[in-house]
Formats: structure tokens, C-alpha cells, sequence
């Protein structure tokens, strides 16, 4: 089921800046992510929220239809209606979240086999085959499960990483997807590939360059919401985690005998050249 996004009713009056932020930034109005004391989800960055939103409230490509083209179509009646353009209904295994679908995912429906025999349920499942592929960015080979549409729009897209980072998260669909690409963005903006291969890593670097994004982003995503709750829990435990006060009072008597020493060798110095003025001055003084 989608996250649902707070709604507004005609009777309710919100200022103009909140509601241009409802419009622009709809991934900070999902319920999910609403407010409350014991809600980590409340406080994870704003681009975590962006991403989830990407991932799962946005509209998937359609792959199990054809969508019509325009806004109205003539029926032979000669009535003119408006194009219904309705996602199907898909169902999502936890298999899927093991491989890379495409897109494709289990339809539900009926099916009527014989003329004389009133239609029955049916399942319509993609055909799933083990597969290799190689990334380029991560310079591994890995065996995934995967359907024939995954491997065109692979080759689509000119090799398996140029089809992650491109994809949206809403079309990658797989949990599995969504951790590669995490590991990939995390691999060129740490610039962790090739080390023993210079020429090749800014080679890859430079073919990539337009996908690198700040750490920080690319830490948070991909997650999982129990993920990200629970790296925000240790975020917060560590920041409020109490440190035992013999570190501090360490380092104050540290900085205290710091300050004692550089007194003692100026007033040292000082003395030193005032005892040299004296002794030019005074004309009874030992040569």
C-alpha cells in the first residue's frame, strides 16, 4: 500500500508559503513522516524524504499496458469520452525485492478459457531467469535474478550501471536495485574504484561525473524505512549519548598547565631583556 500524503480540504485555509511548499515539496506532507516525539521517520533529512516519495508515491512507466494517447477519444457510438489512462493493480512478492524485474511485477485478473466455462482467477507471473552482469563502476560480476525486459533495457541504456543510476527508483522498483545504486553513488563520490588502476578510475569518474551527488545523500539513499529509522536513532544516541566528565576536566587541567607554561617563559624572556637594559645603564656593572 502507498504512503498516503496529508489532504487539505476546501474549508481548510492554509497561508500562501505553506501551500506552495504542499505543492513543490509534497514528500513533506506523507504521514509517514509526520511529527511526533517517539517518530524517528519525523527527523530524517528532507532527501530522504524526496527519495521515498520518488520511490514510492510517484507513477511507475507502464509496462502491463498501453497507455491511449491524448486526453479524449471518439467511441464507435460516435460519443466522445475522456481517456482512462488506470494503472493496473500490480502485486508485489518479497522475490522481487531479491532480483531485478524491470518493471515488471505478478497481475491478478480473470481469465475465461472456454467459451462455455465462466472465466476464473488467474495469475500472471513473469518469466525470471538467472543472469550475469558486470559493473563497471563496483568492477564486479554478479549472478541476479532477472526477466528478459531487465536485460533490454539494459542494453538499452548501454550497460547495468548507466541502467541504475538512470532508472527512477519507482521503475528499479527492487529493494536490491536500490542498494546497488546506493553502493554506486557511494563508490564514485568516496572515488573508492580502481586503486590500483589511476588512468581507469578517472576514466570512470569522468564517464559518471553527472550522477555523483554529496555523501551525505548518498548514505541515505536507497533505505528502507526501518533502515533509515534506525540510522537516525543512532545518530540521535550518539549525539545525546552522555561522555564522562573526566574527559573534560582532563582536558581543562591540560590547557591550564598549557597556559601556566607559556606565562613562566614570557615572564622569563621579559626578565631576561630588562636585566640586559639595566646592565648597559648602570656604569658600575661587570663587563
Amino acid at each position: 500500500m502507498k504512503p498516503r500524503a496529508v489532504k487539505y480540504s476546501m474549508a481548510t485555509r492554509l497561508p500562501a508559503a505553506a501551500l506552495r511548499v504542499s505543492l513543490t515539496k509534497p514528500w513533506l506532507h506523507l504521514k509517514v513522516f509526520a511529527s511526533a516525539p517517539l517518530n524517528y521517520l519525523s527527523r530524517v533529512p528532507e532527501h530522504y524524504k524526496k527519495f521515498y516519495w520518488e520511490w514510492k508515491c510517484t507513477q511507475m512507466s507502464p509496462v502491463h499496458y498501453i497507455p491511449k494517447p491524448g486526453n479524449f477519444e471518439k467511441l464507435p457510438t460516435g460519443e466522445v469520452v475522456p481517456v482512462q489512462n488506470v494503472p493496473l493493480l500490480l502485486r508485489i512478492p518479497k522475490e522481487l525485492h531479491q532480483g531485478i524485474w524491470g518493471g515488471e511485477a505478478i497481475i491478478r485478473g480473470f481469465q475465461k478459457r472456454k467459451e462455455t466455462i465462466r472465466r476464473v482467477p488467474h495469475y500472471w507471473v513473469p518469466s525470471i531467469k538467472m543472469s550475469v552482469v558486470y559493473s563497471e563502476i563496483l568492477d564486479r560480476y554478479m549472478r541476479l535474478h532477472v526477466t528478459d525486459r531487465t536485460l533490454k533495457l539494459i542494453d538499452e541504456k548501454y550497460g547495468f550501471d548507466n541502467y541504475i543510476l538512470q532508472t527512477p527508483p519507482v521503475d528499479l522498483m527492487s529493494e536490491l536495485a536500490l542498494r546497488l545504486r546506493r553502493e554506486m553513488l557511494l563508490t564514485l563520490v568516496r572515488e573508492t574504484l580502481y586503486p590500483d588502476n589511476p588512468a581507469k578510475k578517472q576514466e570512470i569518474l569522468e564517464k559518471y561525473k553527472d550522477h555523483i551527488i554529496p555523501e551525505e545523500e548518498a548514505d541515505w539513499y536507497g533505505l528502507s524505512l526501518k533502515e533509515a529509522a534506525d540510522k537516525q536513532k543512532l545518530i540521535e544516541e550518539e549525539a545525546n549519548r552522555p561522555q564522562p566528565l573526566k574527559h573534560s576536566f582532563r582536558a581543562e587541567f591540560i590547557e591550564y598547565l598549557m597556559n601556566k607554561q607559556h606565562e613562566s617563559e614570557t615572564e622569563k624572556l621579559e626578565g631576561q631583556s630588562g636585566a640586559g637594559w639595566l646592565s648597559r645603564v648602570n656604569p658600575f656593572a661587570k663587563k
